[in-house]
């Protein structure tokens, strides 16, 4: 077996100097982590003693991150009940805290959060800033009559009015809820009215790609849509003039009827609800999802700061709008009293390196974006190594498909070759990851570092037996505090129950599929680096042979002349055929030399099932709004069946390509 090679290893002061390394060290004096003396000094060769540790005493490791983060509230005296139940976990039933109140620690003058947009904007605001104006905010909301466990949905672009909303709305015990405003009407109503506001905070207008969009007509719609409101709040994101209509406030007055009130914080209990988040509605109605608040916040905490090391002094991106969950995690790192980078628009205008731009003039550390993002840099020739100046960047973050071998390469390469590159897996379903990042930890091409502390990640095959090595679907076997809730309105939680444990009895099953990956002989689960073919539903099947997507995507991403692709299967002959769609760089057609060459690239680089049956170019593929690929709409189009929920889609004309196509037809 060829023992793979990293592309980066941590030097023994990063490894030190890492929050990682100091909570190791806290921990070991302390009563619950004294079995893990033995670790002594060498963190980054016994990460997965540390890990089987979370697991195996996960009352004590849960509860450790309470103290070592020294969360605001009372913890109360039990950590846990129900433990063995999936669903049915109850963790630290006698708590009482406030997720805003530990968001809002930092000292007053520090700067929490600077604004960016493709229009040109910088502004800057200090944690006291936030204080104030969600205090304001508060005030404002609680004469609207919102009260604990009231819903106030956002239909806003990434700016501090998001980010002060959501802060007022927690600071309430309330639950946030948001949409971007490049959602349609059919999109937002769809999420919005199974929650019913009372209250809608919505922007005038937002811009991207180089146009300035006005929303003001669609929130009158959506307003029209939602009999729940109490008010809807005018956040004056294009500044454009607005008529004074019924329920409505602008912002600024809003805010300013209450400019001096100080911002109380209602005590809550970790389960109470935080978060409505939406799946993505491709394949029905968009389900709810509810978190609790200290689910959130705790996973959060060990996520940024144990393995993505975001600490008090680091400046962290994603780039990410509010309709992602990515918003939700990034803006936890408010309660690491981080500074937050948050931008909206085209992440390629005005110019191509706009964020990288950013990157350069705000010095920032942890830089995170979509897989599909550094495909797209390396596609246009962007060559931030050679154009831009990026000493503060440590850790580089990628999520929402699979980072492929190629551009992991591209990144060291291009970007910075002294960096932590942590491709990330989790999603909307747990606000979070089941495998993510390592700052002690070498980085393999096309590996995730490692599974996630306190989460009991393995892969199962059809017979819910754990795979030491092969592909299979990705599980967590026991409970952890960023489960959600469950759904909005699933009084009996049988929807709940449909979507995650009904695969596995009392499993999570995430609907990933993925493998372990050994670095040398003998490695356990926990040393192994892991790796996900893309979604298990979206699993092609040639010939019953079970192929990850991913798979074929990251050998087609090698060919220059190919911007990107999506691959489904198609019912053919009592079988299944491979189907591969392309979409080519402008001005190139897909030609018979192109065609073999994507056909051998893929069959030498797999196996003789991976290579399609069928290649055809279209001029775009459809995405939801994050931008993922949507392989099961295409797949009900090409068999022809109704694409339901269509606004769910960042482009839903694209579909049209994928109709009724002739070359299907042989």
């Amino acid at each position: 077996m060829t023992i793979p090679q990293p592309l980066w290893r941590p030097t023994q002061e990063r490894i030190r100097s890492s929050r990682l390394y100091d909570y190791v060290t806290w921990l070991q004096t302390k009563d619950e982590g004294a079995s893990l003396s033995s670790i002594g000094q060498d963190i980054s060769s016994h990460y997965e003693q540390l890990h089987q540790w979370s697991v195996t005493h996960k009352e004590d490791f849960w509860s450790s991150l309470w103290d070592y983060f020294d969360i605001k509230g009372d913890k109360g005296g039990k950590v846990l009940e129900n433990g063995a139940a999936m669903p049915g976990a109850q963790w630290f039933p006698e708590s009482s805290l406030n997720f805003a109140e530990n968001l809002l620690q930092a000292n007053a003058n520090d700067i929490a959060l600077i604004e960016c947009g493709e229009d040109g904007r910088r502004n800057v605001l200090t944690y006291g800033d936030l204080k104030q104006q969600a205090a304001a905010l508060a005030a404002y909301l609680g004469s609207c009559g919102v009260e604990k466990g009231d819903r106030v949905a956002a239909f806003l672009p990434n700016s501090h009015y998001a980010v002060v909303g959501m802060l007022a709305t927690a600071s309430l015990g309330a639950i946030w809820s948001s949409c971007s405003p490049d959602f349609g009407l059919q999109g937002v109503v769809d999420r919005f009215a199974q929650i019913q506001p009372k209250v809608l905070i919505a922007c005038d207008g937002y811009f991207y790609g180089g146009k300035a969009i006005d929303t003001r007509e669609r929130v009158d719609q959506i307003v029209s849509a939602l009999d729940s409101l109490n008010k809807v709040i005018i956040a004056p994101y294009r500044n454009l003039e607005s008529t004074p209509k019924p329920l409505c406030m602008p912002w600024t007055d809003a805010l300013s009827e209450h400019r001096d009130a100080a911002l109380q914080f209602t005590p809550c209990s970790f389960s109470d609800p935080l978060y409505i988040l939406y799946s993505s509605g491709t394949t029905g109605t968009p389900k709810c999802i509810v978190h609790s608040l200290g689910g959130t916040l705790l996973q959060h905490l060990k996520e940024l700061a144990l393995h993505s090391d975001v600490n008090s002094t680091s400046t962290l991106f994603y780039y990410t709008t509010c309709g992602w969950m990515m918003w939700n995690w990034l803006v936890s790192g408010l309660a690491l009293g981080a500074s937050l980078v948050i931008y909206d628009g085209s992440p390629f205008h005005p110019t191509q390196s706009i964020l990288f731009d950013i990157a350069e003039r705000e010095s920032i550390d942890v830089f995170g974006a979509s897989a599909k993002y550094y495909a797209a840099c390396e596609k246009y020739g962007l060559k931030p190594a050679q154009s831009h100046e990026l000493s503060a960047l440590r850790t580089l973050l990628s999520t929402g498909s699979p980072l492929s071998h190629e551009s992991f390469d591209y990144i060291y390469r291009d970007i910075k070759h002294d960096l932590c590159v942590s491709s990330i897996s989790g999603g909307t379903d747990i606000v979070s990851c089941f495998a993510l990042g390592n700052p002690v930890l070498p980085v393999y091409k096309g590996e995730l570092q490692c599974s996630g502390l306190g989460m009991d990640l393995d892969f199962f095959n059809d017979e819910a037996q754990s795979l030491v090595t092969g592909k299979g679907e990705l599980v967590c076997k026991q409970a952890f505090p960023s489960m959600p809730i469950g759904f909005w309105n699933d009084y009996e939680g049988n929807k709940y129950h449909a979507a995650y444990f009904s695969r596995f009895p009392n499993t999570w099953a995430h609907g990933d599929y993925g493998e372990f990956i050994p670095h040398q002989p003998g490695d356990t689960l926990e040393q192994r680096g892991i790796i996900i073919h893309g979604r298990s539903d979206a699993v092609l099947n040639p010939g019953g042979v079970r192929i990850g997507t991913a798979e074929i995507y990251r050998q087609v991403e090698k060919i220059d002349a190919v911007f990107e692709s999506i691959a489904i299967g198609q019912q053919w002959e009592d079988d299944v055929r491979v189907v591969l769609f392309v979409r080519l760089k402008d001005g190139l057609q897909l030609d018979e030399a192109l065609t073999q060459e994507i056909r051998t690239v893929i069959r030498q680089n797999t196996t003789p099932r991976h290579v399609p049956a069928k290649i055809i170019q279209v001029p775009d593929i459809p995405r939801t709004l994050s931008g993922k690929l949507v392989e099961l709409a295409v797949r009900d189009i090409v068999h022809g069946q109704t694409v339901k929920n269509q606004d769910a889609l960042a482009n839903p004309d694209a579909l049209q390509y994928f109709s009724d196509l002739e070359a299907l037809k042989t």
